[in-house]
């Protein structure tokens, strides 16, 4: 079968078991930009609670969140976990936006996406499955993200081998699906749900899995 229509056939089967995901969860392109941070290395809970934190210090505002003492954003963001690193982390990406766009990402979206992706990887912190959230669910560019949720699923579909590399697991998608923003999100949306829930890394649940029957 040729690769897009079997990550086709996948896609249909995790929509169809467990409906459109709605994701990313956010109130505004900024917000995304902050999640995308916060959510490094650590489960989203922790993210919910941190970025409650920044909404109630009304900090939720580029200008307001540039202006925010070092010591006082670590204490908001403590719930994420690494809150120093990720202090550091967000000052560096407001930097970035602050030069770049003057905290205006509805002006830094009218941007070329690949001369923006290359820019936002050279911000400290921002790696590549960071700088694709931000471009896909902030700015509503075309390119898939991909996570250790994504290795994980299709390594044991034998789909791909476990230390495939960032950009070769991107382009696995990007070669062969439709150019279509919404599939982009909503496919991994999927995937993220399937590896959070029923992929797991010690336990899997294949037989309860939307994809067990993918299975080699």
């Amino acid at each position: 079968m040729r690769r897009d229509e079997l990550l086709m056939r996948y896609y249909r089967a995790m929509r169809d078991a467990l409906g459109p995901r709605d994701w990313w969860p956010a109130s505004t392109p900024f917000e995304v930009c902050v999640g995308a941070i916060l959510v490094q290395n650590t489960a989203w809970v922790g993210v919910k609670k941190a970025l409650a934190n920044l909404d109630d210090a009304g900090a939720l505002d580029p200008a307001a969140l540039y202006a925010l003492p070092v010591s006082r954003l670590e204490e908001l963001i403590r719930p994420a976990g690494y809150f120093r690193l990720k202090a550091a982390r967000l000052k560096n990406l407001l930097e970035y936006l602050r030069e770049s766009c003057g905290f205006d990402l509805d002006a830094l979206a009218q941007r070329p996406m690949e001369e923006l992706r290359e820019e936002l990887l050279q911000v400290r912190g921002v790696g590549p499955e960071t700088a694709d959230s931000i471009l896909c669910y902030a700015l509503k560019k075309l390119t898939f993200v991909v996570d250790a949720y994504t290795r994980r699923i299709l390594s044991r579909h034998g789909l791909v081998p476990e230390d495939v590399a960032y950009e070769e697991l991107r382009e696995f998608f990007q070669d062969v699906l439709p150019k279509e923003w919404a599939l982009y999100n909503d496919f991994h949306a999927q995937l993220v749900r399937v590896g959070n829930r029923f992929c797991k890394p010690g336990n899997p649940r294949c037989g309860e899995c939307p994809l067990g029957a993918f299975l080699p």
